[in-house]
């Protein structure tokens, strides 16, 4: 499929419901990531997560950032399952408050599920402090997944990270550096 112009692609995408070709246009638009960038928002969005995605980005390295890659009217689970789905290596940036987030549980669960190549990132956060909390707005099953995906994160080797006395510049070094080493892995992977 030809690379459509920008004027050609919103009115085509603005009808696409007549024309019925969403997922074909989309993937011509947005070429599909490859790291996805697991994060606690509220925690981390304002600081390491946009960091490392705009350094991955100078690498050209394509990696995911929710509100980085998203636009208004994109359907939240929809792109970001998406893009977990056809990324090779996902980055998991642990925070105190990561474990809170059922988004964020769910996501490093599908990364774990899928078998991409996982690089945890301990921000702020030893990973034997990280828990999932047994709520009773999640079901048993979705508790288990959880659990066993933040427990085979938490036993890959990762990267820790004090940010009132860590070096910035040297964490993004070393992350881009960990991506850049796993990508081929990645690739070999695949089936």
């Amino acid at each position: 499929m030809q690379r459509l112009s920008a004027a050609v692609a919103k009115s085509v995408i603005r009808h696409d419901h007549i024309l019925g070709h969403n997922s074909q246009i989309m993937q011509t638009l947005r070429p599909p990531c490859n790291v996805f960038i697991n994060h606690r928002g509220v925690e981390t969005k304002r600081n390491i997560a946009s960091l490392l995605y705009d350094f991955l980005t100078l690498l050209d390295l394509r990696p995911f950032l929710d509100r980085k890659s998203m636009k208004p009217g994109d359907k939240l689970l929809d792109e970001i399952n998406g893009a977990i789905y056809g990324c090779k290596v996902g980055v998991a940036v642990f925070s105190p408050l990561y474990c809170e987030s059922w988004f964020c549980l769910q996501e490093l669960a599908l990364l774990m599920e899928t078998k991409k190549k996982v690089i945890p990132i301990f921000c702020d956060v030893k990973p034997s402090q990280l828990h999932v909390v047994d709520e009773v707005t999640h079901s048993a099953g979705d508790l288990q997944r959880y659990r066993h995906a933040l427990e085979e994160a938490k036993n890959t080797v990762g990267l820790s990270f004090c940010s009132s006395k860590g070096d910035w510049s040297k964490l993004l070094r070393d992350v881009s550096d960990a991506v850049v080493q796993n990508l081929p892995e990645a690739e070999e992977e695949k089936p």
